[in-house]
C-alpha cells in the first residue's frame, strides 16, 4: 500500500514522500514486521501534513499490529474505507481477502444470508449454495465505519450497545477536511499521479491560484470531492497547468464570493522582521481575514506553509482559528 507522506529534513526543507508498507511474514505466514520504503515526490507544493494526520498515519501503523475490532469513524468522504484498507494490508492478515460490506445497502431480509451465506433450497429461491462474507473474508478481523456518532446512537436506542463495545474497541476518528487543509497540496499531488497511472497524458501542475482556492473552499465532500475535483480538472486542462477555470463549477461559485473582497492590507509583525511570525500578529491578521488561512498569509507577507507550520507549533493559536 502506499501513502503520502511530508518530513522536515534537518535544514528545514519539507519533502514529500510516498511511503510503502509491505508485511514481513515467516514459513507459517505469522506476522514479524513491516518493510517500509521511501519515494522523494517532492513537487511545487512545501505543505507538511497535519499532526492529526500524521496521527492517523501511527494509529493504521500501531493496529496492524494485532487483530483486535477497529471502529473508525468520520463524516462522508473522509477516507474510512482507505484506512481500513491500509490495515488490512500491512497486517498479517494482509494475505487475504479485504472484503468490504455496506450494511446500509443490504435489504433487511437477506442480511443474514449475504452475511453468513446459505446452502442450496435453505428458502425459496437459493437455488445454489452460497459462501457469506464472512467465510469468504475468513481469518479477517471485523473493520467497522460509519458517519454517523454511534455513542449518540445507543442513547437514542437506534443501536445496540453489547455491539457498540464489541465493535469499538480501538476507535480511529478521522477529521474533515476543512479542519486539515494543510494537507490539500499533498493530497492533490497524489490524487493527481493516481489519476496520470490511468491516463495517456502527464499529470499538469496546479497553479498557485488554483492551490489558493482549493485551500479556501470549505469541502463538504471531504477527501472523496477533492479527488473527484482533481480528476475533473485534469480532464479540463488538457494536459495544460490546472488554473480555477479547470476546477468544479460548485468551488468556482464558492471562490467568486472571495474573488470580489477589496484588497487587504499587509500587516508587519509585530517586534521582529518580515517573515518572522509571532502570536499577536498572527491573531490579527486571522481576526482580519475572518480566519481564512491563504489571506491571513498573504497579509502577512509569509507562505501558507509557514503559516500552517506557526499555527502546528501553536495550539492555543490554532484553536482560535479554527473558531473564527
Amino acid at each position: 500500500m502506499e501513502y503520502p507522506l511530508s518530513i522536515i529534513t534537518k535544514d528545514g526543507q519539507t519533502r514529500q514522500l510516498e511511503m510503502t508498507l509491505s508485511p514481513i511474514l515467516d514459513q507459517d505466514n505469522g506476522y514479524m514486521g513491516v518493510i517500509a520504503s521511501f519515494i522523494d515526490k517532492t513537487k511545487a507544493f512545501e505543505l507538511s501534513l497535519q499532526t492529526e494526520t500524521l496521527d492517523i498515519f501511527r494509529q493504521i501503523q500501531d493496529v496492524s499490529l494485532y487483530s483486535y475490532p477497529v471502529h473508525i469513524s468520520g463524516e462522508t468522504g473522509t477516507g474510512k474505507e482507505r484506512v481500513a484498507n491500509a490495515i488490512h494490508h500491512i497486517s498479517s492478515f494482509g494475505r487475504g481477502a479485504f472484503v468490504p460490506v455496506n450494511c446500509g445497502a443490504i435489504p433487511e431480509g437477506i442480511v443474514e444470508s449475504e452475511l453468513f451465506g446459505h446452502v442450496k433450497g435453505a428458502f425459496s429461491g437459493a437455488v445454489r449454495e452460497r459462501k457469506g462474507r464472512f467465510e469468504l473474508a475468513h481469518g479477517t478481523r471485523i473493520i467497522s465505519a460509519t458517519n454517523k456518532n454511534l455513542k449518540e446512537e445507543v442513547m437514542a436506542g437506534n443501536f445496540r450497545e453489547d455491539l457498540f463495545y464489541r465493535l469499538n474497541v480501538i476507535p480511529i476518528h478521522l477529521p474533515p477536511l476543512r479542519q486539515r487543509k494543510s494537507d490539500i497540496p499533498l493530497l492533490a499531488s497524489h490524487f493527481l499521479r493516481e489519476a496520470e497511472s490511468q491516463s495517456p497524458h502527464t499529470a499538469p501542475d496546479i497553479s498557485p491560484r488554483a492551490m489558493d482556492v482549493l485551500l479556501d473552499y470549505h469541502w463538504p465532500g471531504n477527501v472523496r470531492e477533492l479527488k473527484n475535483a482533481i480528476q475533473f480538472a485534469m480532464v479540463r486542462s488538457r494536459g495544460d497547468i490546472i488554473t480555477p477555470s479547470h476546477l468544479p463549477m460548485e468551488i468556482i461559485q464558492d471562490e467568486a464570493v472571495q474573488l470580489r473582497t477589496p484588497p487587504l492590507e499587509a500587516i508587519t509583525p509585530i517586534g521582529s522582521s518580515r517573515g518572522k511570525l509571532d502570536s499577536e500578529s498572527v491573531m490579527l491578521a486571522l481576526k482580519k481575514t475572518g480566519g481564512n488561512k491563504s489571506k491571513a498569509a498573504r497579509v502577512l507577507g509569509v507562505g501558507r506553509a509557514t503559516l500552517y507550520r506557526f499555527l502546528a507549533d501553536n495550539t492555543k493559536m490554532q484553536e482560535y482559528a479554527d473558531q473564527l
